[in-house]
């Protein structure tokens, strides 16, 4: 299986490369700059082993999409039409969502969420706990039959360091990272920290909060931007695995394939 996966977020764009089902390469864009989705697209793509059969040259893969942003999917299909003569396969449309839902709305749910709650499951194969930390932070949970059960979402790093700055009139905007001291010797050192230790505590709390309900403590996998912030801070993680999402969409396209066959 040759497949170029595309996370498009409210951020970023993440590009996983897998030729013969090996992770090749993963790499995060700006999620606006065309210029970079397009020469990252082309680089891929011209890694992708060319059908044995054709005449043409033509390559011997498939490009899966999820995506949380509408227009910029829509921009991403023309593109790959223009620029690779292909169509994109989006998750949710194109291919089954990998993962029951037992939401009042499960089509509402993004197919983020959905395909890294998948895939964090598939490696469990029990309930597990699954936190995104990206533009928003969501943190979700599965059972122990593998259904999806819901989850919390709320602000992410930039968004709440965005809001301190547009809703006060001396707060500065801040880059999270990892506080040397729980308290901050200045107003930058301070919202770092609020920030930064209100993620790892919203975490830990809605974690334990989970497992009381569920009456046993599942397996905790965090993902996204901010969980590179602050896993080290969390000691009651069992897994931070980077990019939860692109592993998702692989295992969507080969659930499709099997339907498929």
């Amino acid at each position: 299986m040759n497949l170029i996966a595309i996370d498009i977020g409210n951020t970023n764009l993440h590009l996983g490369l897998f030729i013969h089902d090996e992770q090749v390469s993963i790499e995060s864009v700006p999620g606006e700059d065309t210029a970079k989705i397009k020469a990252a697209l082309s680089a891929a793509w011209d890694q992708c082993p060319v059908l044995s059969s054709s005449t043409e040259e033509k390559r011997d893969a498939v490009v899966v999409v999820s995506s949380v942003q509408p227009e910029r999917t829509e921009r991403f299909r023309e593109l790959v039409r223009n620029t690779l003569d292909e169509r994109i396969y989006l998750i949710g449309e194109d291919i089954n969502l990998p993962i029951a839902a037992w939401v009042d709305a499960p089509q509402e749910v993004g197919t983020d969420r959905l395909v890294a709650a998948a895939a964090a499951y598939s490696v469990a194969e029990n309930a597990v706990i699954i936190a995104d930390f990206g533009t928003a932070v969501t943190i979700d949970v599965v059972d122990a039959k593998g259904v999806f059960q819901g989850g919390v979402i709320f602000p992410g790093f930039d968004l709440g360091a965005q809001s301190l700055n547009e809703h006060t009139a001396k707060l500065p905007k801040v880059a999270v990272s990892r506080p040397a001291e729980p308290w901050g010797k200045n107003t930058q050192e301070a919202i770092n920290c609020g920030l930064y230790y209100s993620a790892v505590g919203a975490l830990q709390e809605i974690v334990q909060r989970y497992s009381e309900k569920m009456g046993s403590w599942p397996q905790t996998v965090i993902t996204g931007s901010g969980a590179k912030v602050i896993h080290q801070d969390c000691e009651f993680i069992d897994s931070y695995v980077p990019h939860m999402v692109i592993k998702g969409i692989v295992l969507a396209y080969r659930k499709h394939i099997e339907e498929q066959r």
